[in-house]
């Protein structure tokens, strides 16, 4: 399904008035309207109070990948999410600087057989050597299988060698995707999604001798969803007496894509399924007040200095059933007074929230597109634009400004070494020229088959620290799928190291 085009906005008072609280190049406003979907808009909420300092804070996404997984490790966060052909990873010291990091493509195999469709990769240290979990394919989604890779050092970035192809005697020739693994009672157990009583994509566990090898038959497990067609992703908290599995349910095109849990106790096998206990109803679902959809796909990490629990996991800006725009978020987590993980509610994307205890943060800020700032930024514009808060939980502050006529600008100028671009994809905009400190031009596609919110559109290479600008130019022009050229302006993330 495609998303239809955006009513009218009356946006000229609104600018106005944000001229006048925060110094905003005065802009002549036009009639011109911005892409948005059919449904119904939240209401957006008002601006809140000022933020908390910019170096101890920080806003999702930290990739714009899905399936993701993270560890912190000897002072540094690594992520892994789904790139399709290889496996990346990203380093980062600071959540607040994950998105800007470079990343190191850890693998990529030139046996035919598995080196396509290469998702949901999984890393865990055991002894001094790092194994590297995932699925592939030969390029037909019921070929994926489960592989190991091992390192050949101590570093979770590797470099990897191929170990082996993890199939328990049960399934040998059977689809299987999302392999984890998990400690109860001093042995190893593969987790994974596939061929099962209960659906394509159920859940079964395996035992292993070591951790590259499956030693047994794997058992299924017939875990609740709210929906029939798959239970996939688990993940392991070992925490009060017991394991708790968190697994994601339904399709993850669909924005009811959620995640359930069930529990072991402490000395119970695995291997037997009536020893899980099911958790009655979702334990982390859409919110589509913040404009939260299908969050899933996640992971548990520590804090850097051990004290607090995290959640990482991808999730959609649109409620549109699709693949696409899912990106990496983290949040914080608590536990209940039973001894169960509390995940809370997703938030929204671009909320301010504070880094993990023990992260040193780094001196990231933001700035809005109506001129606030948390740091050294501002931004001006020049020609006609159009702007207002109708964007609600799609855009950060609830607002962004947007204008498809060539030749108008808006230029950001900040204090740092790296900007970072995020603002609306739809099916109404078009093509913008990017120049940094007044260089080359650089044209970036603004339209997306579908609308969402707080998309990278542009991440700058990195630049001696000081001053610089960022200038957006309206091209007027649109590919051949585009309604119309409209190039939407919401928020920049400025990097300081």
């Amino acid at each position: 399904m495609r998303a239809g085009p955006r009513a009218t906005r009356r946006a000229a008072l609104v600018a106005v008035l944000l001229s006048l609280l925060f110094g905003l190049v005065s802009v002549p406003q036009s009639t011109a309207v911005e892409p948005e979907p059919t449904a119904a808009r939240p209401v957006p909420a008002a601006p809140g109070p000022a933020p908390a300092a910019a170096g101890t804070t920080f806003r999702n996404p930290l990739n714009p990948g899905p399936d993701p997984f993270m560890t912190h490790w000897r002072g540094a966060y690594y992520l892994t999410t789904t790139q399709g052909g290889s496996i990346r990873m990203w380093r980062s010291p600071s959540l607040s600087t994950l998105l800007a990091a470079e990343p190191v493509t850890v693998w990529t195999d030139t046996d035919p057989s598995r080196n396509r469709n290469i998702w949901a990769a999984e890393f865990y240290r055991f002894g001094d050597r790092w194994y590297l979990y995932y699925t592939a394919d030969d390029g037909v989604d019921d070929h994926h299988r489960l592989y190991v890779l091992e390192s050949e050092r101590d570093d979770p970035a590797g470099p990897y060698h191929f170990k082996a192809k993890l199939t328990p005697p049960n399934h040998a020739s059977d689809f299987a995707i999302d392999p984890g693994v998990f400690q109860h009672n001093g042995r190893l157990y593969l987790a994974y999604s596939g061929i099962n009583p209960y659906q394509h994509n159920g859940l079964n566990i395996a035992p292993m001798s070591n951790p590259y090898t499956v030693s047994g038959n794997a058992v299924a497990i017939d875990a609740d969803g709210g929906c029939p067609e798959v239970r996939e992703g688990p993940e392991f908290l070992n925490r009060n007496g017991r394991t708790w599995m968190t697994y994601s349910t339904c399709d993850t095109g669909k924005p009811d894509y959620q995640v359930w849990m069930l529990s072991l106790p402490n000395g119970a096998d695995p291997l037997v399924p009536r020893n899980w206990t099911q958790h009655a109803g979702p334990v982390f679902s859409r919110a589509d007040d913040r404009g939260v959809f299908g969050p899933g796909h996640h992971a548990f990490f520590r804090s850097p200095d051990g004290t607090e629990d995290w959640i990482v996991h991808h999730a959609k800006t649109t409620s549109v059933n699709t693949y696409t725009n899912r990106t990496t978020r983290a949040q914080k987590i608590t536990w209940n007074a039973d001894g169960s993980p509390n995940l809370g509610r997703p938030l929204a994307l671009g909320a301010t929230q504070d880094l993990p205890s023990g992260d040193p943060g780094s001196g990231t800020y933001w700035i809005n597109d109506d001129g606030r700032s948390s740091g050294e930024g501002s931004v001006a514009y020049t020609g006609t634009w159009n702007s207002g808060t109708g964007c609600g939980s799609q855009c950060f502050w609830s607002d962004d400004h947007w204008s498809d006529k060539a030749g108008n600008t808006a230029t950001f100028t900040f204090t740092g070494t790296r900007i970072a671009l995020l603002s609306v994809r739809d099916t109404g905009n078009g093509i913008a020229a990017l120049s940094l400190d007044g260089g080359a031009e650089q044209r970036v596609d603004f339209h997306g088959a579908i609308r969402v919110g707080e998309t990278l559109q542009y991440l700058s290479p990195r630049l001696p620290f000081g001053k610089h600008t960022l200038r957006i130019r309206v091209t007027g022009e649109r590919n051949a799928q585009s309604s119309a050229s409209f190039v939407s302006v919401d928020r920049a993330e400025v990097y300081t190291n």
